[in-house]
């Protein structure tokens, strides 16, 4: 199976119909894409009203998660309504089932706090909780969502990091920021074929979890090209 996969594409009114050209073709090389997050520059409804546009029709499926940016203007329940509307799949700490029951795919937006060693705990004051508290519970929410999967093949999609390992290039002071290893260690409780997630823009495309699963950077800077194709099981991209 062949996985199509980017993040990070930021789209506004300055970039309006320019993602789509490099769509064209993509059934040929993919049998789904994913895209994770920060979608959007500043989060505003007609900002996601452009993302629908982009993705609207394509003849794979495409399935997408929001990220930090696409919060920033209170409106994505909004946002996630276009995109449904448009005919995506928006996962929020959820699961979906797609190419006939064999692909299975969980995630949403993560959350940050860090990595074994260097992370925040849930301690101290009511602010620091509440941070440490929100990754927890999505962490909680993805292995209910993994757990739910009965397929093929098992995929998490995500804007935040759940390793270290695909943030090096950034400034390890930021690390906190962009991810968290409690969303790693849900994936490795419940299993999965592969991660991918975006935010870390000058972050590395490879990493792996503690317990062995195949983590991939998909930020568009990153990759500097319109998505990237992975595969799952012995088919080769």
């Amino acid at each position: 199976m062949r996985v199509a996969a980017v993040a990070d594409i930021h789209l506004g009114e300055a970039q309006r119909g320019s993602y789509r050209p490099h769509l064209e073709g993509i059934e040929e090389r993919a049998d789904v894409l994913l895209v994770g997050g920060d979608l959007t520059r500043h989060g505003t409804l007609d900002e996601g009203k452009i993302v629908a546009e982009e993705f609207r029709g394509l003849p794979v499926p495409v399935v997408f998660v929001l990220g930090n940016h696409d919060y920033h203007s209170d409106v994505e329940e909004e946002i996630i309504a276009v995109l449904r509307e448009a005919g995506g799949i928006v996962l929020d700490d959820t699961a979906e089932t797609l190419l006939g029951g064999r692909l299975g795919v969980a995630g949403g937006k993560g959350f940050g706090g860090g990595f074994a060693g260097k992370s925040a705990s849930e301690f101290g004051e009511p602010e620091t909780k509440a941070f440490v508290r929100h990754t927890r519970e999505i962490a909680d929410r993805w292995r209910v969502a993994l757990k739910s999967l009965d397929t093929e093949y098992r995929m998490v999609l995500s804007h935040y990091s759940p390793v270290k390992e695909t943030l090096h290039g950034e400034p390890p002071e930021i690390y906190p920021f962009l991810g968290s290893y409690l969303l790693a260690e849900a994936v490795d409780a419940e299993g999965a074929d592969l991660i991918v997630h975006g935010h870390a823009h000058a972050g590395t495309e490879k990493g792996m979890t503690p317990g062995g699963i195949r983590v991939r950077n998909v930020a568009l800077p990153v990759l500097r090209r319109a998505y990237a194709t992975y595969c799952l099981g012995s088919e080769e991209c």
